[in-house]
């Protein structure tokens, strides 16, 4: 691969979000033919290393790692929590910079992200997809760790033949909550076992209220993961969640909720179909 500019690339937001941004910068290095290096930085949003997650992963123009001390201070995204501190570094480090907030407008207007990052000492910082997402891109850069492919064998024990999956989304997501009720999933649920008694469905969700009350209508057809952690701030809430992203992707269908790019990834990284349940009048 010829080297035709560096980017330093900056990830952000929940695991989803990072997976698909990572993807997307993976696809930029195979299309522009640049040497991308990805920082990860443990934050409040997601409160584990890479490391923790996933097996290093490094090939000729594309690494990631996770983010020392000092590269948290520079490489950060400049956003009010950090003051817009790394904002003068990055500005005297790199040529051009893309910051996440303006990857959406950019899209928009139908942006080369190719054509700009070739040929220059590029920063950008970002939270979503862009490019052309690859499923095979996903299963070459997202290895599991050993901790998560015990937790991932320990829910997946519990699958029968015939096993679907429901992500329900709930806590800070509004619009997981207000165009995805949980009614949509109980009457998915009420169908699909009046179709197949036998059929186990297996439900990721942050609610554990949500749990208890699918537990409760339908009883043993509902299985969940064995570990209760669902806190972003913690490494174990972190692989218990990544180990649940990959059980759904063992299922058969993925039934997931409005705006969630969780089940999203799940889908893309083995071709799981997908199922939005969302309220008629959410789309446009």
């Amino acid at each position: 691969m010829e080297n035709n500019g560096k980017l330093l690339f900056v990830p952000n937001g929940g695991l989803g979000n990072r997976m698909r941004a990572i993807a997307s910068a993976y696809w930029l290095m195979k299309t522009a033919g640049v040497s991308v290096r990805v920082v990860w930085i443990k934050d409040w949003t997601l409160g584990a290393p890479f490391a923790s997650l996933f097996q290093p992963f490094s090939e000729r123009g594309f690494e990631v790692s996770d983010a020392s001390t000092a590269e948290k201070l520079i490489y950060d995204h400049p956003r009010k929590h950090n003051l817009w501190l790394p904002r003068l570094p990055q500005a005297l480090m790199f040529g051009q910079r893309i910051d996440d907030y303006q990857v959406t407008p950019l899209k928009q207007h139908s942006f080369d992200f190719a054509a700009w990052a070739k040929g220059r000492r590029s920063y950008m910082s970002c939270y979503q997809e862009f490019g052309e997402q690859n499923g095979d891109y996903y299963r070459r850069l997202f290895r599991p760790t050993e901790r998560v492919g015990q937790m991932l064998s320990e829910i997946t024990a519990q699958f029968a033949p015939s096993t679907i999956g429901f992500h329900i989304r709930r806590t800070d997501h509004a619009e997981a909550t207000a165009n995805s009720p949980l009614s949509l999933f109980i009457d998915k649920a009420a169908e699909t076992l009046a179709d197949n008694p036998d059929t186990k469905i297996f439900l990721a969700t942050d609610d554990m209220d949500t749990r208890r009350q699918l537990s409760a209508q339908f009883g043993s057809a509902i299985i969940f993961p064995p570990s209760t952690a669902t806190s972003r701030d913690s490494v174990e809430g972190m692989q218990a969640a990544l180990a649940e992203m990959l059980a759904l992707a063992q299922t058969q269908t993925i039934y997931g909720c409005s705006g969630s790019t969780f089940p999203v990834v799940a889908s893309r990284m083995s071709g799981c179909p997908l199922v939005v349940l969302e309220k008629k009048a959410a789309r446009k």
